[in-house]
């Protein structure tokens, strides 16, 4: 069969050479043409950088960008394409971010909770401060209902209240930070003991509606005669009162011992931050300040502003005077364990304060044996208006006597 090559390129007078040239000149044409793309992209690039370096020089002489640029800026407004059409940026939380402040009464914690208030608004995290004053004992179950409130609390926040320590862990729910604030225990006393009868200079008839239930003979007897007689008011168990903030919840907590005594430690080592005491605030305030400063950033100077005095002048508890010195003997050695956890707060806290290389702005008195004679000039009162009140006695038992 004859094959028909009427169509094919050499029947048309045209070679092998003549498709190569052909061929050759596409190709330098093509050629030509990238190179020329390719150096106008150059060029291009180079101009670019030159503008970005030159107006980054420009940037810097003048402090900022261009006039023109921010007002182009406030023309198409701060928020990008991402702003609008993409997630949200995650919020970045400080750490800790979950705090508990298990405040003790009558141990400046109205003075913290009103720099807290002011905190709260200027930082913004968020600072939940319980009205539940009378109740430091909860069973199981009141327990478990708290800490998951307490947990369910948004993200930074300070949660506040009187109420004894309080295990997360032991039921399976993450443990926040604790701070607190301790104070020595027989000021403490005197000051809750005046304070329960008279109240403050904020109102005279201030401590009727406090104590509305108290007897008169109650209300006036003689403290040095509370203390040498043994009343229940000046007695344990009612004078161990600060170990069991620490201590916890269990039953034993409230027993004036060694036991209670050295968990109140062991919680204080392993889930406080920080235990000031009340006799060098502005130094618990500085350290607070160095260690949660997402929360407590100025708090000092807040702490000495004028405005901020002002509410202490009416808050010093009226009526108070120092017992005779055989009355705070007896009341010492009664407190014994108190005095003892006391002790190891301050040490720890002023170990603390060496080792974060903080210079104390607070002068603490010696605590030799003739702290006694001076006991109530020892420290400022605090703001403590909702005071925890020791209601576990009945009102017809005052009287009655206990066992030191």
């Amino acid at each position: 069969m004859m094959k028909n090559f009427s169509n094919s390129p050499l029947h048309n007078n045209q070679t092998p050479n003549h498709i190569r040239d052909w061929n050759n000149k596409k190709f330098g044409f093509l050629s030509a043409v990238l190179l020329r793309f390719s150096l106008r992209g150059y060029g291009f690039c180079m101009a670019s950088l030159f503008i970005f370096c030159f107006g980054s020089l420009f940037y810097q002489l003048n402090g900022g960008p261009p006039n023109i640029l921010l007002d182009i800026r406030q023309y198409l407004g701060e928020s990008t394409y991402l702003d609008d059409h993409g997630p949200p940026a995650p919020r970045v939380l400080p750490f800790p971010s979950q705090v508990v402040y298990n405040r003790v009464g009558k141990c400046g914690s109205r003075t913290v909770v009103i720099l807290l208030r002011l905190l709260a608004e200027r930082h913004q995290f968020n600072l939940v401060s319980s009205d539940i004053h009378n109740k430091t004992r909860l069973t199981k179950h009141e327990q478990v209902d708290l800490m998951r409130n307490i947990s369910n609390i948004p993200q930074p926040f300070l949660y506040t209240r009187h109420v004894h320590f309080l295990n997360f862990t032991r039921f399976r729910i993450e443990q926040p930070v604790y701070i607190n604030i301790i104070r020595d225990p027989i000021n403490r006393f005197l000051s809750n003991y005046f304070f329960r009868r008279f109240g403050d200079w904020r109102g005279e008839q201030n401590h009727l509606i406090r104590t509305p239930g108290m007897k008169g003979e109650e209300r006036y007897l003689d403290i040095n005669v509370c203390i040498l007689e043994n009343y229940p008011e000046c007695s344990n168990p009612r004078l161990f009162y600060i170990i069991p903030y620490f201590c916890g919840q269990h039953p034993q907590c409230r027993e004036p011992g060694q036991w209670a005594l050295e968990r109140a430690k062991q919680n204080v080592l392993e889930n406080f931050l920080i235990v000031g005491i009340l006799e060098e605030l502005e130094d618990v305030l500085l350290l607070l300040e160095r260690l949660l400063p997402h929360y407590f950033t100025d708090v000092l100077n807040i702490y000495k502003s004028p405005d901020y005095r002002k509410m202490g002048n009416m808050t010093g508890t009226v009526r108070k005077h120092t017992p005779t010195l055989e009355a705070l003997q007896v009341l010492y050695h009664r407190m014994r364990y108190e005095y003892n956890f006391y002790n190891f707060i301050r040490d720890q806290f002023h170990l603390m304060k060496k080792k974060i290389g903080l210079k104390s702005v607070s002068r603490p008195p010696s605590h030799q044996a003739s702290f006694l004679r001076d006991l109530s000039l020892r420290t400022p009162e605090p703001l403590d208006e909702d005071e925890e009140l020791e209601t576990d006695l009945e009102d017809d038992d005052w009287l009655g006597v206990c066992g030191s």
